[in-house]
């Protein structure tokens, strides 16, 4: 009997924890069957070089985590999506040109609470031979501390494409905002009206139909920032949060990323929604990381399995129908908008194929987290992470919050 083979790349920085445990999980799938075809994810890890446009791709789905800031890897993507059919986890097509920019536009579009944002011109000039001619003759002259007066105290500049908090200040004044904008140099800035008070941060991470909204702390060390609490949100709110995260996801076409709201009562207001290589890491996502390897395996096996197509453009027509619809509220316009995004990602197509193609996974992801593999995956992990007399508090540390969630899994009735 004929097997598919799937070749999943992963395309990686210095990441090693869940690209392990990617492997791991993929590896014990083993033979798979979807609609009377067996199947196999087979995964590599890909490698940098030279290569011909003509080169037929060898991968079928390729995750990346590198080509947001590399761009050979990013062209060789393009390449393989353009002229191999080949499902990635991200487009780079849509998160080169539709950053966080793009995503606060398009909320505000759809009707979604953003705060007052500002795009402030650059600091310090560009590096192009035109910008003085341009500069002198086109740049109106403006006044940074009178928007700011304008906007209200206290305010967030940060840059407008984002990555991984570089260059965000919090502003309090006209001094601080000033020093702030000096900082950021050659980097184009966004002003925005800070959310306070608010009663909670959430932090959504998507991957394909499914989310996990999680509680999140900025200000507390990395290894502390996700709390493990389970009721932080009403079911109400929690399910905005949901929406509003997956239509972001489906309308720029992004499979693999997560966004940030602030929750005032039952007011949820959006911040950051363009995370091009999500955190997804053990030692930060600890007691939520099996949900997230889990997610990421079933999603990958799906789009390998079904042959599923990539949708390179956006297409904002049906999502501005609704948006546009003078017959809407707010609550029918997330309506819309999640039916909009359950059919992008084929939601129920994806919930059959799970409970048929992969109906051991759950009981298969637990037995590897309780595993001595895991375990030796997560000392490394520590080991490369924290320095030596740090080791053995962070150990179990994360041990107890891993074993916190396996004991959960026991828990859940069969």
């Amino acid at each position: 009997m004929s097997v598919n083979r799937h070749l999943v790349g992963l395309l990686l920085g210095a990441e090693e924890d869940w690209p392990q445990a990617f492997e791991a999980i993929s590896s014990r799938l083993g033979v798979f069957r979807y609609e009377g075809v067996d199947h196999v994810l087979d995964t590599e890890r890909v490698r940098i070089h030279p290569f011909n446009l003509r080169d037929r791709a060898r991968h079928q789905v390729v995750i990346d985590r590198l080509a947001y800031w590399y761009y050979h890897p990013r062209e060789w993507l393009k390449k393989v999506a353009l002229m191999d059919d080949a499902y990635l986890l991200n487009s780079p097509f849509t998160f080169q040109s539709m950053e966080k920019h793009s995503a606060y536009c398009a909320l505000i579009r759809l009707g979604m609470n953003v705060p007052d944002t500002v795009l402030v011109p650059h600091k310090n000039p560009i590096d192009n031979v035109r910008w003085a001619y341009t500069s002198r003759n086109y740049n109106d002259p403006f006044d940074l501390a009178t928007i700011a007066e304008e906007m209200g105290y206290p305010l967030f500049m940060k840059p407008f494409d984002g990555g991984g908090w570089r260059g965000v200040s919090k502003v309090r004044n006209q001094d601080e905002l000033m020093a702030a904008y000096d900082d950021s140099g050659e980097m184009l800035m966004h002003l925005q009206k800070s959310v306070e008070p608010f009663d909670v941060f959430a932090r959504a991470l998507t991957i394909g139909p499914e989310t996990m909204v999680m509680n999140f702390r900025p200000d507390e060390p990395m290894h502390n920032r996700y709390a493990v609490d389970h009721e932080f949100l009403s079911a109400e709110v929690g399910q905005e949060t949901v929406t509003i995260t997956q239509t972001v996801n489906a309308f720029f076409r992004w499979e693999f990323n997560s966004c940030e709201m602030l929750v005032q009562g039952d007011t949820v207001i959006t911040i950051d929604y363009a995370n091009a290589c999500p955190d997804v890491a053990v030692t930060s996502l600890h007691y939520y990381f099996p949900w997230a390897m889990k997610s990421l395996v079933k999603w990958t096996a799906f789009c390998a399995a079904s042959g599923r197509r990539a949708k390179i453009h956006v297409d904002t027509d049906p999502w501005f129908e609704v948006a546009d619809d003078p017959d809407l509220d707010y609550q029918a316009k997330l309506v819309r908008y999640q039916q909009l995004a359950d059919q992008h990602f084929e939601k129920e197509r994806y919930l059959d194929f799970c409970a048929t193609a992969l109906p051991e996974i759950d009981d298969m992801v637990l037995e590897w987290i309780s595993s001595p593999d895991f375990d030796r995956m997560l000392t490394e992990t520590v080991t490369q992470t924290y320095p030596e007399h740090e080791r053995e508090w962070f150990m179990g540390h994360f041990r107890g919050l891993v074993g916190l969630w396996v004991s959960d899994q026991n828990a859940v009735p069969a």
